[in-house]
This record gives C-alpha cells, sequence and structure tokens, in this order.
C-alpha cells in the first residue's frame, strides 16, 4: 500500500510562523489544520521521512500488529517510498479525502503539500491517498482501506480505483 502523487512545479516558499497544526480530528486519530487562510496553489509542507526501498517498508509493515493497515509510507516515482514514521514530520497526520482541499507533488524524489483551493483557518488539510494496491479489491480488503471522509463523493475506500 502507498500514497501516490502528481508531478509538480517547485513549490513556493513557505511562510515565517506555521500555516498548521496537528491535532485530534474528527476524520481519523490525528490530522493536520489550517492556522490561518492558506491561498489555493500555496506550498504548505513536505512530506519528511526515512528513504526506503519497497522491500524494507513491507518489512515494517507489521510493525503495529494491532493496525496493520495503517502506515506512514509515501512512494515515489524511482521506486523507493518515504516513511513519514521514522524521522518524519507533521505531514504524515494529513487525512485522505475523497474530496481533497489539498495534493501532493512529487519533484526530484521530494512530496510537497499543495493546496488546490482556498483553505480556511480550522480547516481540516487532507489529500487523496489514492493507495496502490496490485492485488484484488475484494470487500475485505476494501473494508480493511476503508475511507471515512464522509465527503459527499466518497468512494468508501483509501484506495486508487483499479484501471481497466
Amino acid at each position: 500500500m502507498t500514497r501516490k502523487a502528481t508531478a509538480a512545479p517547485a513549490p513556493v516558499s513557505s511562510p515565517d510562523s506555521s500555516p498548521i497544526v496537528v491535532r485530534d480530528s474528527k476524520v481519523h486519530g490525528r490530522g493536520v489544520f489550517a492556522t490561518r487562510k492558506i491561498p489555493e496553489g500555496s506550498f504548505i509542507i513536505e512530506y519528511m521521512g526515512e528513504r526506503i526501498t519497497e522491500r524494507e517498508a513491507n518489512r515494517r509493515k507489521a510493525a503495529d500488529p494491532d493496525n496493520p493497515f495503517h502506515t506512514f509510507f509515501f512512494s515515489l516515482e524511482n521506486g523507493k517510498m518515504i516513511d513519514g514514521d521514522a524521522d518524519g514530520n507533521d505531514a504524515r497526520w494529513i487525512n485522505h479525502s475523497c474530496e481533497p482541499n489539498c495534493e501532493a507533488r512529487e519533484e526530484k524524489g521530494r512530496i510537497f503539500i499543495h493546496a488546490l483551493r482556498d483553505i480556511k483557518r480550522g480547516e481540516e488539510l487532507n489529500y487523496d491517498y489514492g493507495l496502490i494496491l496490485e492485488e484484488r479489491h475484494t470487500p475485505a480488503v476494501k473494508r480493511a482501506y476503508a475511507c471515512l471522509c464522509g465527503s459527499s463523493q466518497c468512494r468508501g475506500t483509501l484506495l486508487a480505483p483499479k484501471r481497466r
């Protein structure tokens, strides 16, 4: 299970004071919230963490037997992954939504989170994880990756739709 990013231009500079804060979320566990209005197109934060191989990610997957489907892995175009649980930052707490207000953009092996639209102060940040699983998307697998976003556009799963 990996998150997928879209291609992107270089991020803009971030302001001196953080536009975000981590706190409890109604969507899932912890979440990231805007401390002030964030204009559409703004760079918000880089997704940080240890760069690892897919093999190492598969080894680490079972690190939490109580929640084996929850990871902080973000896949890169070069086949490597970022493990936000190891040397990560607040970006790892951004939750999924089927109707996102942010997007993840990859540039030169780095992941940058940008606002897709104006985000109001106090609003939770989210992006579409678009998790990629090669295996069949059975009802059990979809339940394991159930979406809790509550959007009217919710597809019910964090998984990216399979290409036909």
